[in-house]
């Protein structure tokens, strides 16, 4: 790897490329510790993100999502599958770290007025990441096709009909008929694993423009 990284580096300057995207300032607020954490809340959550995405590439080589063998083969990931176990409480308990993350980085925005312009659209852009985080939450709760992710799932779609004009339409989009079923799991895993990371990564990669652009707005 070093003969590798060596040759890349004499000719694309990778070091010094890497070196000053990252050496950027980071406005102190009253601590040191202070600063460091409200700064970092946002590539916390992106941290996060990450860790979905492998521990769920990885949940994919087994998971089966059909309603016969949904929850058959998250029982098989969790009791018979090398560290399954392991990879799936990874993948669980970091996407409710990522909702907690995601919300106090857009509490540290708000209450510091950081979404002024010229970062109005910046805070645009990081409004649709946070619907995009609730989206993955809920798809991804139908997944394992269990008695609390059915009936949770039935409420959260029903709830969709109180939506004005198109409320009606929205629950029966989501469910693909009148019920949850079949096409209700295969909508949620669609969107889960594929519809869902793309939106999410276009507009990841959106936001970091911007903020590399503009920079981190000054505190109050």
């Amino acid at each position: 790897m070093g003969i590798l990284y060596g040759a890349l580096d004499e000719r694309l300057s990778l070091k010094e490329g890497m070196r000053k995207q990252f050496e950027k300032p980071v406005w102190l607020y009253r601590t040191r510790l202070e600063s460091n954490f409200l700064a970092c809340l946002g590539g916390i959550t992106f941290a996060l993100y990450l860790f979905q995405v492998v521990t769920g590439v990885l949940l994919l080589m087994y998971y089966r999502p059909t309603t016969a063998e949904a929850y058959k083969s998250v029982v098989e990931i969790t009791t018979q599958v090398p560290y399954g176990w392991l990879i799936r409480g990874v993948h669980r308990w970091g996407a409710n770290l990522m909702v907690v993350t995601v919300l106090l980085h857009m509490m540290r925005v708000f209450f510091t007025a950081a979404y002024r312009p010229p970062r109005d659209v910046t805070w645009v852009n990081g409004m649709l990441l946070l619907v995009f985080t609730f989206g993955f939450g809920f798809s991804g709760y139908l997944l394992p096709w269990s008695q609390a992710s059915y009936w949770a799932t039935t409420v959260g779609t029903d709830s969709m009909s109180a939506i004005p004009i198109v409320g009606d339409t929205l629950k029966y989009f989501v469910r693909g008929g009148n019920v949850v079923g079949q096409l209700a799991l295969t909508r949620s895993f669609a969107f889960h694993v594929v519809i869902l990371p793309g939106l999410m990564l276009l507009f990841l990669v959106l936001h970091f423009l911007m903020i590399r652009r503009q920079g981190i707005a000054e505190p109050l």
